[in-house]
Protein backbone atom coordinates (compact mmCIF):
# COMPACT_ATOMS: atom_id res chain seq x y z
CA UNK A 1 0.00 0.00 0.00
CA UNK A 2 1.38 3.35 -1.07
CA UNK A 3 2.29 6.41 1.37
CA UNK A 4 -1.11 8.17 0.11
CA UNK A 5 -3.40 5.33 0.84
CA UNK A 6 -4.63 7.08 4.96
CA UNK A 7 -4.85 10.32 3.40
CA UNK A 8 -7.69 8.74 0.74
CA UNK A 9 -9.32 6.92 3.08
CA UNK A 10 -9.83 9.75 5.68
CA UNK A 11 -11.25 11.97 2.79
CA UNK A 12 -13.63 9.35 1.68
CA UNK A 13 -14.70 8.65 5.69
CA UNK A 14 -15.34 12.38 5.61
CA UNK A 15 -17.56 12.61 2.23
CA UNK A 16 -19.76 9.70 3.74
CA UNK A 17 -20.38 11.49 6.97
CA UNK A 18 -21.53 14.64 4.91
CA UNK A 19 -24.35 12.69 2.66
CA UNK A 20 -25.19 10.79 6.07
CA UNK A 21 -25.83 13.76 7.96
CA UNK A 22 -27.70 15.52 4.62
CA UNK A 23 -30.00 12.82 4.63
CA UNK A 24 -31.01 12.09 8.00
CA UNK A 25 -31.67 16.00 8.21
CA UNK A 26 -33.96 15.87 5.05
CA UNK A 27 -35.67 12.48 7.02
CA UNK A 28 -36.32 14.86 10.52
CA UNK A 29 -37.41 17.72 8.88
CA UNK A 30 -40.66 15.79 7.25
CA UNK A 31 -41.64 13.89 10.27
CA UNK A 32 -43.93 16.03 12.51
CA UNK A 33 -42.66 16.37 16.40
CA UNK A 34 -45.18 16.72 19.47
CA UNK A 35 -44.29 20.22 19.82
CA UNK A 36 -45.54 21.03 16.00
CA UNK A 37 -48.95 19.30 16.03
CA UNK A 38 -49.84 20.79 19.47
CA UNK A 39 -49.05 24.19 17.64
CA UNK A 40 -50.98 23.21 15.25
CA UNK A 41 -53.90 22.12 17.14
CA UNK A 42 -53.87 25.74 19.18
CA UNK A 43 -53.35 27.79 15.83
CA UNK A 44 -56.96 26.04 14.82
CA UNK A 45 -59.07 27.04 17.79
CA UNK A 46 -58.21 30.12 17.72
CA UNK A 47 -60.90 32.71 15.71
CA UNK A 48 -59.63 34.52 12.94
CA UNK A 49 -58.24 38.09 13.19
CA UNK A 50 -60.08 41.35 12.00
CA UNK A 51 -58.62 40.70 8.60
CA UNK A 52 -59.67 37.33 8.07
CA UNK A 53 -62.86 38.09 9.70
CA UNK A 54 -63.94 40.08 6.81
CA UNK A 55 -63.41 37.30 4.15
CA UNK A 56 -65.77 34.98 6.65
CA UNK A 57 -69.81 35.98 7.05
CA UNK A 58 -70.21 37.99 10.17
CA UNK A 59 -72.11 36.06 13.18
CA UNK A 60 -75.65 37.71 14.02
CA UNK A 61 -74.94 40.28 16.93
CA UNK A 62 -77.10 39.25 20.29
CA UNK A 63 -80.72 40.87 20.32
CA UNK A 64 -80.89 43.73 22.86
CA UNK A 65 -83.34 43.29 25.61
CA UNK A 66 -86.94 44.51 25.38
CA UNK A 67 -87.38 48.23 26.09
CA UNK A 68 -90.64 47.12 27.99
CA UNK A 69 -92.55 50.58 29.18
CA UNK A 70 -95.00 49.87 32.48
CA UNK A 71 -98.23 50.90 32.01
CA UNK A 72 -98.53 54.51 33.49
CA UNK A 73 -95.48 55.60 30.96
CA UNK A 74 -97.99 54.07 28.01
CA UNK A 75 -100.93 55.73 29.65
CA UNK A 76 -98.89 58.92 29.15
CA UNK A 77 -97.35 58.41 25.93
CA UNK A 78 -101.68 57.58 24.32
CA UNK A 79 -102.79 60.47 26.08
CA UNK A 80 -100.45 62.79 24.67
CA UNK A 81 -100.32 61.30 20.73
CA UNK A 82 -104.62 61.81 21.39
CA UNK A 83 -104.65 65.20 22.56
CA UNK A 84 -101.32 66.89 20.69
CA UNK A 85 -103.48 66.95 17.81
CA UNK A 86 -105.99 69.30 19.16
CA UNK A 87 -103.20 71.88 20.10
CA UNK A 88 -102.48 74.67 18.57
CA UNK A 89 -99.21 77.30 18.33
CA UNK A 90 -100.10 81.03 17.99
CA UNK A 91 -98.11 83.86 16.36
CA UNK A 92 -98.73 87.18 16.75
CA UNK A 93 -97.49 90.35 15.12
CA UNK A 94 -98.57 93.63 14.41
CA UNK A 95 -98.63 95.99 11.30
CA UNK A 96 -96.70 99.40 10.58
CA UNK A 97 -97.15 101.62 8.23
CA UNK A 98 -93.72 103.61 6.41
CA UNK A 99 -94.67 107.02 6.98
CA UNK A 100 -92.86 108.30 3.86
CA UNK A 101 -93.69 104.89 1.20
CA UNK A 102 -96.61 103.78 2.96
CA UNK A 103 -95.57 100.53 3.06
CA UNK A 104 -96.90 97.92 5.22
CA UNK A 105 -94.20 95.76 7.32
CA UNK A 106 -95.65 92.91 9.54
CA UNK A 107 -93.74 92.74 13.11
CA UNK A 108 -93.58 89.76 14.89
CA UNK A 109 -95.44 90.25 18.37
CA UNK A 110 -95.46 87.37 20.55
CA UNK A 111 -96.24 83.14 20.64
CA UNK A 112 -98.68 81.75 22.78
CA UNK A 113 -100.96 78.26 22.76
CA UNK A 114 -104.31 77.26 22.02
CA UNK A 115 -106.51 74.60 21.39
CA UNK A 116 -109.18 73.58 18.60
CA UNK A 117 -113.01 74.04 20.29
CA UNK A 118 -114.78 72.92 18.06
CA UNK A 119 -115.25 71.64 14.10
CA UNK A 120 -116.36 75.04 13.34
CA UNK A 121 -112.64 75.92 13.61
CA UNK A 122 -112.67 78.12 17.11
CA UNK A 123 -109.72 78.45 18.72
CA UNK A 124 -109.34 79.10 22.57
CA UNK A 125 -106.76 80.89 24.08
CA UNK A 126 -105.56 83.23 26.86
CA UNK A 127 -106.24 86.92 26.07
CA UNK A 128 -103.37 88.16 26.92
CA UNK A 129 -101.70 86.17 24.13
CA UNK A 130 -103.29 88.12 21.63
CA UNK A 131 -104.13 91.58 23.56
CA UNK A 132 -102.53 94.28 20.61
CA UNK A 133 -101.77 91.84 18.21
CA UNK A 134 -103.51 93.22 14.83
CA UNK A 135 -102.35 89.63 13.01
CA UNK A 136 -102.86 86.02 14.53
CA UNK A 137 -101.44 82.96 13.02
CA UNK A 138 -102.79 79.33 13.99
CA UNK A 139 -100.17 76.70 13.67
CA UNK A 140 -101.87 72.93 13.96
CA UNK A 141 -100.57 70.06 15.16
CA UNK A 142 -100.42 68.53 11.36
CA UNK A 143 -98.32 71.79 10.79
CA UNK A 144 -100.57 73.51 8.46
CA UNK A 145 -100.77 77.48 9.45
CA UNK A 146 -104.03 79.50 9.01
CA UNK A 147 -104.53 83.08 9.43
CA UNK A 148 -107.21 83.54 12.59
CA UNK A 149 -109.94 86.09 12.96
CA UNK A 150 -110.76 87.26 16.70
CA UNK A 151 -114.14 86.30 17.48
CA UNK A 152 -114.54 87.45 20.91
CA UNK A 153 -112.36 88.55 24.27
CA UNK A 154 -113.20 88.16 27.97
CA UNK A 155 -110.25 90.66 29.60
CA UNK A 156 -112.02 89.85 32.77
CA UNK A 157 -111.46 85.97 32.56
CA UNK A 158 -108.38 86.47 30.53
CA UNK A 159 -110.00 83.82 27.65
CA UNK A 160 -110.67 84.63 23.84
CA UNK A 161 -111.91 82.89 20.57
CA UNK A 162 -110.06 82.77 17.55
CA UNK A 163 -111.41 81.36 14.19
CA UNK A 164 -109.80 79.64 11.27
CA UNK A 165 -111.61 78.71 8.08
CA UNK A 166 -110.63 75.18 7.64
CA UNK A 167 -112.65 72.11 6.47
CA UNK A 168 -114.46 70.65 9.68
CA UNK A 169 -112.27 67.11 8.79
CA UNK A 170 -109.06 68.31 10.00
CA UNK A 171 -110.11 69.71 13.08
CA UNK A 172 -110.01 67.36 16.15
CA UNK A 173 -111.76 69.16 19.29
CA UNK A 174 -110.07 68.87 22.41
CA UNK A 175 -112.68 66.17 25.14
CA UNK A 176 -113.97 68.64 28.17
CA UNK A 177 -114.32 67.29 31.42
CA UNK A 178 -115.18 68.64 34.40
CA UNK A 179 -113.48 71.27 37.25
CA UNK A 180 -115.73 71.35 40.06
CA UNK A 181 -114.73 67.57 41.00
CA UNK A 182 -110.92 68.21 40.93
CA UNK A 183 -109.05 66.97 43.89
CA UNK A 184 -105.35 68.24 45.01
CA UNK A 185 -103.10 65.28 44.24
CA UNK A 186 -104.38 64.23 41.22
CA UNK A 187 -102.10 63.87 37.76
CA UNK A 188 -101.91 66.40 35.49
CA UNK A 189 -100.58 67.44 31.75
CA UNK A 190 -99.93 70.40 30.16
CA UNK A 191 -98.92 70.55 26.56
CA UNK A 192 -97.99 73.90 24.85
CA UNK A 193 -95.51 75.77 23.14
CA UNK A 194 -92.94 77.21 25.41
CA UNK A 195 -90.58 79.31 24.37
CA UNK A 196 -91.76 78.76 20.99
CA UNK A 197 -90.94 75.38 21.31
CA UNK A 198 -93.91 73.70 20.05
CA UNK A 199 -96.13 70.57 20.96
CA UNK A 200 -94.00 70.41 24.49
CA UNK A 201 -95.75 67.91 27.44
CA UNK A 202 -94.95 68.54 30.81
CA UNK A 203 -96.53 66.78 33.57
CA UNK A 204 -97.47 67.29 37.36
CA UNK A 205 -100.45 67.18 40.16
CA UNK A 206 -102.69 69.81 41.30
CA UNK A 207 -101.09 71.63 43.94
CA UNK A 208 -104.17 73.80 45.32
CA UNK A 209 -107.61 74.51 44.20
CA UNK A 210 -109.03 77.90 44.70
CA UNK A 211 -106.67 80.32 43.74
CA UNK A 212 -107.49 83.77 43.23
CA UNK A 213 -105.51 85.98 40.60
CA UNK A 214 -106.02 89.01 38.86
CA UNK A 215 -107.00 89.01 35.24
CA UNK A 216 -105.78 91.68 32.40
CA UNK A 217 -109.27 93.46 33.16
CA UNK A 218 -108.81 93.85 36.94
CA UNK A 219 -111.59 91.86 37.98
CA UNK A 220 -110.18 88.63 40.18
CA UNK A 221 -110.43 85.50 38.48
CA UNK A 222 -111.86 82.72 41.23
CA UNK A 223 -111.49 79.32 41.67
CA UNK A 224 -107.89 79.57 39.94
CA UNK A 225 -106.31 75.55 39.69
CA UNK A 226 -102.70 75.79 40.94
CA UNK A 227 -100.57 73.12 39.31
CA UNK A 228 -96.95 72.42 39.57
CA UNK A 229 -96.37 70.87 35.89
CA UNK A 230 -94.17 73.50 34.27
CA UNK A 231 -95.17 76.08 32.57
CA UNK A 232 -92.86 78.53 30.84
CA UNK A 233 -94.32 81.78 28.42
CA UNK A 234 -95.66 80.22 26.14
CA UNK A 235 -97.82 77.82 27.60
CA UNK A 236 -100.43 80.68 27.91
CA UNK A 237 -103.97 79.19 26.36
CA UNK A 238 -103.12 75.75 26.11
CA UNK A 239 -104.85 72.73 27.88
CA UNK A 240 -104.66 71.54 31.12
CA UNK A 241 -105.53 67.43 31.01
CA UNK A 242 -106.66 64.92 33.75
CA UNK A 243 -105.48 61.60 33.26
CA UNK A 244 -108.24 60.60 30.81
CA UNK A 245 -106.96 63.45 28.16
CA UNK A 246 -109.93 65.96 28.77
CA UNK A 247 -109.72 69.42 29.37
CA UNK A 248 -109.81 70.59 33.27
CA UNK A 249 -108.51 73.97 32.85
CA UNK A 250 -106.47 77.10 30.36
CA UNK A 251 -102.84 77.44 31.65
CA UNK A 252 -102.78 80.95 31.95
CA UNK A 253 -100.12 82.58 34.46
CA UNK A 254 -97.25 81.28 36.60
CA UNK A 255 -95.74 82.87 39.55
CA UNK A 256 -92.39 83.71 39.09
CA UNK A 257 -89.67 85.91 40.87
CA UNK A 258 -87.38 85.49 37.25
CA UNK A 259 -90.37 85.57 34.88
CA UNK A 260 -89.87 81.77 34.27
CA UNK A 261 -91.24 78.39 35.98
CA UNK A 262 -90.58 78.46 39.56
CA UNK A 263 -92.69 75.25 40.12
CA UNK A 264 -96.22 77.39 40.43
CA UNK A 265 -98.49 77.76 37.65
CA UNK A 266 -102.46 78.83 37.70
CA UNK A 267 -104.79 77.56 35.50
CA UNK A 268 -108.46 78.88 34.65
CA UNK A 269 -110.94 76.40 35.37
CA UNK A 270 -113.29 74.29 32.66
CA UNK A 271 -116.53 75.16 34.47
CA UNK A 272 -115.71 78.57 33.85
CA UNK A 273 -113.72 78.54 30.47
CA UNK A 274 -117.34 76.37 29.03
CA UNK A 275 -119.85 79.53 29.84
CA UNK A 276 -117.57 82.49 28.72
CA UNK A 277 -116.82 80.67 25.32
CA UNK A 278 -120.24 80.35 24.74
CA UNK A 279 -120.93 83.90 24.64
CA UNK A 280 -117.62 84.65 23.36
CA UNK A 281 -118.74 82.78 20.11
CA UNK A 282 -122.57 84.05 20.12
CA UNK A 283 -121.74 87.81 21.20
CA UNK A 284 -118.17 88.50 21.23
CA UNK A 285 -118.47 89.09 24.50
CA UNK A 286 -119.59 88.03 28.01
CA UNK A 287 -123.16 88.53 28.38
CA UNK A 288 -124.00 88.85 32.54
CA UNK A 289 -127.06 89.40 33.86
CA UNK A 290 -127.35 92.80 35.85
CA UNK A 291 -128.89 94.78 38.42
CA UNK A 292 -128.53 98.09 36.21
CA UNK A 293 -126.70 99.88 38.47
CA UNK A 294 -123.38 102.24 38.86
CA UNK A 295 -120.98 101.75 41.64
CA UNK A 296 -118.90 103.71 43.17
CA UNK A 297 -114.78 103.10 42.90
CA UNK A 298 -113.17 100.86 45.30
CA UNK A 299 -111.05 104.05 46.55
CA UNK A 300 -114.11 105.96 47.53
CA UNK A 301 -116.06 103.47 49.28
CA UNK A 302 -112.55 102.77 51.21
CA UNK A 303 -112.59 106.56 51.73
CA UNK A 304 -115.87 106.29 53.62
CA UNK A 305 -115.16 103.04 55.43
CA UNK A 306 -117.73 101.20 53.81
CA UNK A 307 -117.16 97.67 53.06
CA UNK A 308 -119.32 96.30 49.70
CA UNK A 309 -120.97 97.64 46.40
CA UNK A 310 -121.94 101.27 46.84
CA UNK A 311 -124.70 102.66 44.62
CA UNK A 312 -123.61 105.75 43.04
CA UNK A 313 -126.86 105.49 40.32
CA UNK A 314 -130.02 103.26 39.44
CA UNK A 315 -130.76 102.93 35.58
CA UNK A 316 -134.20 103.81 34.81
CA UNK A 317 -136.15 100.93 34.40
CA UNK A 318 -133.72 98.78 35.39
CA UNK A 319 -134.22 95.93 37.72
CA UNK A 320 -132.45 97.85 41.03
CA UNK A 321 -135.08 100.34 40.30
CA UNK A 322 -137.85 98.12 39.94
CA UNK A 323 -136.38 96.11 43.10
CA UNK A 324 -136.73 99.62 45.09
CA UNK A 325 -132.15 100.08 45.27
CA UNK A 326 -131.60 103.45 46.43
CA UNK A 327 -128.72 105.75 44.59
CA UNK A 328 -126.42 108.50 46.02
CA UNK A 329 -128.43 111.52 45.69
CA UNK A 330 -127.12 115.19 47.58
CA UNK A 331 -129.96 117.07 49.25
CA UNK A 332 -130.61 120.70 48.74
CA UNK A 333 -127.74 122.34 50.85
CA UNK A 334 -125.44 120.02 48.69
CA UNK A 335 -124.70 117.37 51.13
CA UNK A 336 -124.41 113.80 49.68
CA UNK A 337 -127.01 110.96 51.26
CA UNK A 338 -124.93 107.77 50.56
CA UNK A 339 -127.20 105.32 48.92
CA UNK A 340 -127.55 101.62 49.11
CA UNK A 341 -124.40 100.06 49.85
CA UNK A 342 -124.62 95.92 48.70
CA UNK A 343 -123.63 94.08 50.68
CA UNK A 344 -124.72 90.47 49.44
CA UNK A 345 -126.81 88.28 46.86
CA UNK A 346 -128.62 85.17 47.81
CA UNK A 347 -126.19 85.17 51.22
CA UNK A 348 -123.09 85.32 49.32
CA UNK A 349 -120.95 88.26 50.83
CA UNK A 350 -120.16 90.91 48.89
CA UNK A 351 -117.57 93.13 50.11
CA UNK A 352 -116.44 94.81 46.89
CA UNK A 353 -117.29 95.58 43.35
CA UNK A 354 -115.53 92.83 41.69
CA UNK A 355 -117.57 90.45 44.14
CA UNK A 356 -121.06 92.07 43.04
CA UNK A 357 -119.72 90.85 39.59
CA UNK A 358 -118.52 87.46 40.55
CA UNK A 359 -121.88 86.76 42.30
CA UNK A 360 -124.10 88.08 39.48
CA UNK A 361 -122.22 85.96 36.84
CA UNK A 362 -123.55 82.57 38.90
CA UNK A 363 -127.21 83.75 37.06
CA UNK A 364 -129.01 84.33 33.91
CA UNK A 365 -131.60 86.85 33.20
CA UNK A 366 -134.78 86.81 34.48
CA UNK A 367 -133.88 84.89 37.63
CA UNK A 368 -134.85 86.76 40.67
CA UNK A 369 -132.53 87.28 43.38
CA UNK A 370 -132.31 88.34 47.22
CA UNK A 371 -130.21 91.76 47.51
CA UNK A 372 -129.39 92.61 51.02
CA UNK A 373 -128.36 96.04 51.48
CA UNK A 374 -127.56 98.30 54.03
CA UNK A 375 -129.43 101.83 54.39
CA UNK A 376 -128.09 103.94 56.58
CA UNK A 377 -128.21 102.06 59.89
CA UNK A 378 -130.67 99.09 58.41
CA UNK A 379 -130.23 95.77 56.58
CA UNK A 380 -132.79 95.32 54.22
CA UNK A 381 -133.45 92.66 51.61
CA UNK A 382 -134.79 93.07 48.43
CA UNK A 383 -135.65 90.91 45.64
CA UNK A 384 -135.20 91.53 42.39
CA UNK A 385 -135.49 89.85 38.62
CA UNK A 386 -132.34 90.43 36.56
CA UNK A 387 -131.73 92.15 33.48
CA UNK A 388 -130.12 90.85 30.64
CA UNK A 389 -126.55 92.57 30.26
CA UNK A 390 -125.16 94.64 27.20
Amino acid sequence: MSQNTPGLLRNLLFVGLLIGSFFLGVSWKGTPNETDSTANNTTADIPPDESTAEEAPSAPLPSPPDARLDPAELATIRLFEAAAPSVAFITTSNLRQNYWTRDLTEIPRGTGSGFVWDKKGHIITNYHVIDGADKAQVTLGDGSSWAAQLVGVAPEKDLAVLKIDIDASQLKPIPIGRSSNLRVGQSVYAIGNPFGLDQTLTTGIISALGREIESQGRVPIRDVIQTDAAINPGNSGGPLLNSSGQLIAVNTAIYSPSGAYAGIGFSIPVDVVNWVVNDLIEFGKVIRPTLGVELATAQIAQRLGLEGALVLNVVAGSAAERAGIQPTTRDRRGNIQIGDLIIAIEGEAVRSNADLILALEKYQAGDQVTVKVQRDDQLIDLSADLDMGR
